[in-house]
Order: structure tokens, then C-alpha cells, then sequence
């Protein structure tokens, strides 16, 4: 239990830098302490809630949240978790952590190109 509080705590730090403490903390579930990837996301939307409310009421206090254009993605959001959520609950541990992985690696990619072409301006 203190692995997972102490791992929650690091993603967490690394979450509010925007950095994806989310899907460290996935990683650190499943291939460190070796959980299931379903109870490995529902740890990570767990521990997402309180870090993603912090974060909205500092950004909010700063004024950098464009509400009118946020509340279109907040429902978007919601609607794409509960889809989500059930097709799975559907897929098998092995076939959660295949999707997990190509999720992660493709967001890679994006992110390195990203950079690239940042770098090149």
C-alpha cells in the first residue's frame, strides 16, 4: 500500500507539470507491483480526481481556463470515459495492456515529431 501511495505521489508531482504522471503511474502499477490493468486504471482515475482538482482551482486562479471553450471538451470527455469504460471492461488483462502500450507508444511518436518540428522553428 505505501508503493502505491508513494507512486501516486510521484505521478502526481509529475501531473501537475503536465508531464503524464497518469500513465507512470499505470506503468509503475502493472509492471512493478504487477496489478491488473483494469484496477491499475481504476487506481489511476482514483488518485486523478483530487490531483485534476487542484490543478483546475491554481489554473482558474491564474485565469487561464477558457471556460466557454472548455465545457464543450469537459462533456466530450465524460461521454468518451463512460464508452470507454465499458468496451474495457469487455477486453481481457492481456488485451487492456496491449491497447495501454500502443497508446502510449503513439502518443510517443506525436510528441517526438511535436518536438521536431518545434525544434526546427
Amino acid at each position: 500500500m505505501i508503493q502505491i501511495i508513494l507512486a501516486s505521489f510521484l505521478s502526481g508531482l509529475t501531473a501537475s507539470m503536465g508531464l503524464g504522471g497518469g500513465m507512470i503511474l499505470i506503468l509503475y502499477l502493472t509492471l512493478i507491483l504487477g496489478i491488473p490493468q483494469i484496477e491499475a486504471q481504476g487506481i489511476n482515475l482514483i488518485f486523478f480526481i483530487p490531483i485534476a482538482t487542484i490543478s483546475v482551482i491554481l489554473h482558474n486562479k491564474k485565469g487561464l481556463i477558457p471556460w466557454k471553450k472548455i465545457i464543450p471538451a469537459i462533456i466530450a470527455g465524460i461521454i468518451t470515459a463512460l464508452l470507454a469504460s465499458r468496451f474495457s471492461n469487455r477486453l481481457s488483462n492481456n488485451h487492456l495492456k496491449k491497447l495501454f502500450g500502443m497508446v502510449v507508444i503513439t502518443i510517443g511518436i506525436i510528441q517526438f515529431f511535436k518536438a521536431m518540428k518545434d525544434f526546427k522553428k
